[in-house]
This record gives structure tokens, C-alpha cells and sequence, in this order.
């Protein structure tokens, strides 16, 4: 894989992942609920459903590539003007002040992990984004199931970050939110 692609990944993975769905709006509820204790299970739960939902997502690719380039081809275009269409919706919706809606407050962190990881890995949404946007960025004269690995892992990581980031802001923000002053 050329590193060009694969910085290119990372810079649209990057864009991706600031807009929050309904993973990051969990993790956000239950970081203001809970404190900075909720920041490691729900960290580490991100993280095991980005990597469930893109297993999920390879092994259909996976097959897909061994039975036809011809399918592969057309998923791969079909997944670029799905994105185009994410995009121009996106675009045309601009930005609007709802409320988000808190969950329930679990009170274990096992039920914390248990929650966000279910938010995140049956989200179908997200698996039918990952199989049309892993390809966006394979190299046909590379091998195609390292490649989608590489992508998958970088994913994965960047996605915990990002979580990481907002768990650790919505945590301060509920200590500034709670003092008498605000």
C-alpha cells in the first residue's frame, strides 16, 4: 500500500470521526454521568465494537474479492456515491441544535462497556459504511487482504482516540458543569 493512500485514509478516517454519531453521544452521556471513571470501559468498549463491526465488514469484502474483482468493482463504486450522498446530505442538512437524548446511567462499569460496545458494534450503519469506504482506499496491485487490515487496525486506533478525547472532555466538562459557579 502506498503511504500516500494510507495518509489519505488517515486524514478522511480523521474527518469521520469528529462528526459524533450515536457511539461518540454515548460515550459523552456517560462520561458527564459518571465521571472520569467510565472513561476506560468506555474507551476500551469503542474500541471492541469498531473492531467486531469491521470484522464483520472485511469477511464480507473478503468473500466478495474471492468471488468476483467484476462485484468488488462494483461495491466499490456503489460505496463511493453512497459516501458522496452521505456528504451532500450532510451538506444540505447544515447544523442544528438538538438535544441529546441521555441514556439510562448504568451503574456498573461492566454494564457501562457492555452498553457502548452494543451502541457501536450493531450499529448497521456502520458496517455498511466501512464496506463502502475500506475500499476507497485499496490498492489494486497490492494484496488486498493485508491492505484492508492495515486500513482496519488504523481505524480502529483512531477511533479510540477520538473517543479518548471526548470521553476526557465531556468528564472535565461535567466537573466544570457540576461547581457552584457555573
Amino acid at each position: 500500500m502506498p503511504i500516500e493512500l494510507w495518509l489519505a485514509f488517515i486524514a478522511a478516517s480523521a474527518i469521520l470521526l469528529i462528526i459524533p454519531g450515536p457511539t461518540i453521544r454515548t460515550v459523552i452521556s456517560y462520561s458527564m454521568s459518571h465521571g472520569r471513571r467510565a472513561n476506560v470501559p468506555l474507551v476500551a468498549a469503542v474500541a471492541l465494537g469498531d473492531s467486531t463491526a469491521l470484522v464483520v465488514s472485511l469477511l464480507g469484502l473478503g468473500a466478495l474479492l474471492a468471488t468476483s474483482a467484476f462485484w468488488f468493482t462494483v461495491v466499490k463504486w456503489v460505496g463511493g456515491l453512497y459516501l458522496l450522498y452521505l456528504g451532500i446530505r450532510l451538506l444540505r442538512a447544515g447544523i442544528t441544535s438538538t438535544e441529546m437524548a441521555a441514556p439510562a446511567a448504568p451503574s456498573s462499569r461492566w454494564r457501562l462497556f457492555a452498553n457502548t460496545y452494543l451502541v457501536t458494534a450493531l450499529n448497521p450503519k456502520g458496517i455498511v459504511f466501512f464496506v463502502a469506504f475500506l475500499p476507497q482506499f485499496i490498492s489494486p496491485t497490492a494484496d488486498v487482504t493485508r491492505q484492508l487490515w492495515v486500513l482496519a487496525v488504523t481505524f480502529v486506533a483512531m477511533a479510540a482516540l477520538n473517543a479518548t478525547l471526548y470521553a476526557v472532555f465531556a468528564a472535565s466538562a461535567r466537573k466544570l458543569l457540576s461547581s457552584p459557579r457555573a
